[in-house]
């Protein structure tokens, strides 16, 4: 479970100016609605998402940044949204004015190999602010480009892709919708073969909003709950859990939970090992966010090609010193109880609460909160603009949240086959 240490590796990357990106053909100008989910204050962020992939002797003479770049207008076309702004609607709720002004692409070099990044990659990368270069005025939730990508060519022949998004208009599987089709743009498609879909209003709140349900991760602290640990030094760590790991922890569960899930297992002992490291007092709340996806609930009947955010954040609540004082099977409890309460009532609740609460909303208390997102499923890796699939594929920064993420054979240069049972977890730890 030790993280890998690594040299650091700096090295010099030029960089041309940004540009739009539009449409390869005209689209709709219209204002589109969002859900009550997309709405939540939580997704008001940006999130960075990086693939690496090796050089591949077949596309000598290929240039992956005009392949993606033509892929990416290609693609806008069927992902219009995308080309457009968020704007501040009614009652501060945001909408998507699409304008088709386009995203933003930036085309660079690296005077770097994929093999000196080391044998596992993981984060936190090197040079991650040259890898995407922050454009002075981009990074904002509304008027806005809400796609911003950079693709670095690497002296190997090599290329890493780094895209930042805004979350307000997708999740992580509706990310994976939009660049599984660029990479069968990329590799010659006239078409998606999962369409699009918009209908946010399945998941919005109805006529009358009402709020169901108790949601913890959007309860309301005070300044002093809070604040920060004054001591506490925030790092960013990558934690291997092989078949020994995984199965060292589950003979510490009683036997009718060891049969509960990797994520539910690893969130657990994540979650308690972060408590420790707070140094909080025993009787300070402490929460555990799961953030649950939405889509395999069989009573939402979204469709394939749904591209909003269908997450919810339910929270399990507890004590430092209940959490810490019980067995690893106390918060294996918590967890699985907390998943199973995602569900379209829950919500529907949430979107109920988005509209009461309107703009007084304020992000949960991430201090003494952990969460954990699971992208085992999602397989990012399989997303191949021609150069077969991603060496690695996964968020580039953790900021507030913890992901569960699949990993490839050893190192990083061998075969891309995944192992069901090797998983990192990206994860924000203290030190003194």
């Amino acid at each position: 479970m030790a993280t890998n240490s690594r040299i650091p590796l700096v090295f010099p990357v030029r960089r041309c100016k940004p540009e739009f990106v539009s449409p390869a053909k005209p689209t709709l100008h219209e204002r589109k609605l969002l859900s009550g989910i997309d709405d939540q204050q939580t997704l008001r962020s940006q999130v960075l998402f990086i693939q690496f992939y090796r050089y591949d002797p077949l596309m000598q003479g290929k240039d992956p940044v005009e392949v993606i770049r033509k892929a990416l207008a290609k693609t806008l076309v069927f992902y219009y949204p995308f080309a457009g702004r968020l704007r501040e609607g009614d009652n501060s709720k945001p909408t998507v004015d699409c304008t088709g002004e386009g995203v933003m692409f930036i085309e660079a070099d690296a005077d770097v190999t994929l093999e000196q990044f080391g044998d596992a990659l993981q984060p936190p990368f090197p040079c991650i602010n040259e890898l995407l270069y922050d454009v002075p005025g981009s990074d904002g939730i509304l008027n806005c480009p809400l796609l911003l990508l950079q693709v670095t060519r690497l002296k190997c022949g090599g290329f890493i892709v780094v895209t930042r998004f805004n979350h307000v208009i997708c999740d992580g599987m509706g990310l994976k919708h939009f660049m599984s089709a660029m990479g069968e743009m990329a590799r010659g498609a006239i078409a998606c073969s999962i369409s699009p879909v918009w209908e946010r209003h399945l998941l919005d709140v109805e006529n009358t909003p009402r709020v169901t349900f108790k949601h913890h991760e959007y309860d309301e602290v005070d300044a002093a709950t809070a604040a920060w640990p004054s001591d506490s030094n925030e790092v960013q760590r990558s934690f291997f859990f092989g078949l020994d790991e995984v199965s060292a922890l589950r003979r510490l569960l009683p036997l009718h939970l060891r049969h509960c899930t990797k994520f539910e297992l690893l969130t657990a002992c994540l979650w308690r090992c972060r408590t420790i490291a707070l140094n909080l007092g025993p009787d300070k709340k402490v929460r555990m966010l799961c953030l649950a996806n939405l889509r395999p609930r069989s009573n939402l009947s979204l469709p394939p090609g749904y591209y909003g955010n269908a997450i919810v954040f339910p929270a399990a609540v507890t004590t430092v010193g209940e959490l810490l004082r019980n067995p690893l099977g106390y918060a294996v409890e918590l967890v699985r109880q907390v998943k199973a309460s995602a569900t379209k009532k829950y919500a529907k609740s949430v979107a109920a609460l988005m509209v009461i609460r309107a703009k007084q909303l304020s992000s949960p208390n991430v201090a003494c909160s952990y969460s954990m997102s699971d992208l085992t499923g999602m397989r990012f890796e399989d997303i191949d603009y021609g150069w077969g699939k991603a060496v690695y594929a996964a968020p580039a920064k953790v900021v507030g949240v913890s992901f569960l993420v699949s990993v490839l054979a050893s190192s990083s240069m061998a075969p891309a086959i995944s192992l069901e049972d090797d998983l990192f977890a990206e994860a924000q730890v203290f030190s003194n």
